[in-house]
């Protein structure tokens, strides 16, 4: 499970310099046993109206691309 939790961290420091320059940033809250991966929109992010298709369509699908063992991607507040 820590490799896994490694893998993803690395994959979402690959994303985080696309957010960032649109003012937004991601941060790894969780990986559940299951793994969903619980992430934190902050910034422009947090607030965007199309931040669940930046979640879905950017964080989720680079996510399962790089780690398949992830089964979902969702946003904590």
């Amino acid at each position: 499970m820590e490799e896994i939790v490694k893998k993803i961290q690395a994959s979402i420091d690959e994303i985080k310099p696309f957010l960032q320059q649109d003012g937004g940033d991601i941060e790894l809250i969780e990986v559940t046993p299951d793994f969903t991966v619980k992430v934190r929109l902050q910034g422009a992010c947090g607030s965007c109206p199309y931040r669940i298709q930046t979640l879905k369509l950017g964080v989720e699908d680079k996510l399962k691309t790089d780690v398949p063992q992830v089964k979902e991607v969702v946003n904590v507040n």
